[in-house]
């Protein structure tokens, strides 16, 4: 086995994150990334640490499009390191990071799904409308789908873990433990 504190070593930077993030992701966390991200050095690497149980995808969306900006518009590193849990949106949010620069802590776990949708239909009113709000509804769960293979997508490039396989498991709530995910590649390292 390797020496974790030794392992640890080999990367002094996420020590101490820069951003560091917990709790459900919502506006309340986009609105703690944003003010961290301001208030962190602007030179060197970014390094950013979770622990979530989930939250809004689209809020993980947007914390990952701020990451993206910063790479692109910068040139500037951006680490992930993932602490005890990184479930549903965290892992959303991972997805932004390249493989290569994203890392977990011992006994942490990454948990992917499908995105959840709970709605009610109401039909009410001239048979001539009733289609529209059928549509309406259909071409937003046929986005929802598209959104979500798009982050799947992410998640996964660069790994040993196939799009056919991530499809498979997330109906299920795939649970992956740090060691797991540095085998399959979708982290570069467990500290």
């Amino acid at each position: 086995m390797t020496n974790q504190t030794g392992k640890a070593t080999q990367y002094p930077l996420l020590a101490n994150p820069h951003v560091q993030l917990h709790g459900p992701v919502d506006e309340a966390m986009y609105t703690s990334f944003k003010t961290q991200v301001i208030n962190a050095p602007a030179e060197g690497p970014l390094v950013v640490s979770v622990t979530t149980l989930g939250g809004d995808p689209e809020m993980a969306r947007a914390m990952g499009d701020g990451i993206r900006l910063i790479r692109e518009y910068t040139g500037r590193d951006t680490l992930f390191l993932g602490k005890v849990a990184v479930y549903s949106a965290g892992a959303t949010f991972m997805s932004a990071f390249p493989v290569d620069s994203r890392f977990l802590t011992r006994g942490s776990r990454i948990m992917i799904h499908e995105r959840q949708m709970q709605s009610t239909i109401q039909l009410n009113g001239p048979l001539n409308t009733l289609e529209y709000t059928l549509k309406a509804k259909l071409h937003e769960i046929e986005d929802s789908i598209r959104i979500q293979n798009e982050g799947f997508e992410a998640l996964v490039s660069g790994s040993q873990v196939s799009m056919d396989e991530l499809l498979e498991k997330a109906p299920s709530n795939w649970y992956i433990e740090a060691d797991e995910a540095k085998r399959l590649g979708l982290v570069l390292d467990v500290i």
